[in-house]
């Protein structure tokens, strides 16, 4: 019979595992919002915070990997605990890549804060809010073990895809048209960019949801399946 004292030990490691988790998401996700807000009003120095903010992620991250191979050197989990823990792993890479696009947006908006606007801002906020709501979304999936929400993620990727295609006919337009315009357009299509592969991430965290919850691998099969 096991041991209650290191069963709640380990019941405890693992809520700790998923709290971490959790507030990696929460800096991350709070880290784009800024950056597209550092974008649409124009606001340089708060770029430049969440440039140097980008030190706080990659230093959780690490803290979050160093529990979970603890965990494993000294529980060896099995089954669905194992999944747990090594999903978290995979989650936080993709968490902290996120964190390296909320960065770019900054850069991007910085350089393009120096020079005049070139159009208002409307399709990117829009994109970056469904970036944020699918990477909420799928977080919240993770801590839940909620496979019918991080399904429903997969099926939001395409709303993200669009925008980023609607936004680069525009800006190709815009290109054609007046070719001065063709270095900060370049800009803000780098930035639709980005949003677009935080959509991916979030995706990514959906899907390693559903292999948690299923033990299924399902990247690279249809939505369907």
């Amino acid at each position: 019979m096991p041991n209650t004292h290191i069963v709640k030990q380990f019941e405890e490691e693992l809520k700790q595992i998923k709290e971490k988790v959790i507030r990696l998401g929460g800096i991350v996700e709070s880290q784009i919002a800024d950056a597209i807000k550092a974008l649409t009003e124009r606001d340089s120095p708060l770029a430049e915070k969440i440039i140097q903010r980008d030190h706080v992620i990659n230093g959780l991250e690490v803290e979050i990997d160093e529990l979970c191979l603890k965990v494993l050197a000294t529980r060896q989990p099995a089954a669905s605990d194992l999944r747990l823990i090594t999903t978290a792993m995979k989650i936080i890479t993709d968490l902290e890549r996120v964190g390296d696009e909320a960065v770019n947006i900054s850069e991007r908006a910085v350089e393009l804060n120096r020079e005049p606007p070139l159009k208002a801002f409307i399709d990117l906020p829009r994109m970056a809010e469904a970036s944020q709501k699918m990477l909420k979304g799928s977080l919240d999936a993770f801590v839940n073990g909620d496979v019918k929400l991080a399904s429903k993620i997969l099926a939001d990727d395409d709303f993200v895809d669009n925008l980023n295609a609607q936004i680069f006919r525009e800006l190709l337009t815009f290109m054609s048209e007046d070719p001065q315009t063709i270095s900060r357009a370049m800009k803000v299509l780098f930035i639709s960019k980005y949003l677009e592969r935080i959509g991916d991430h979030a995706t990514n965290i959906a899907e390693l949801v559903i292999f948690m919850v299923k033990g299924k691998v399902i990247r690279h099969m249809a939505l369907d399946e």
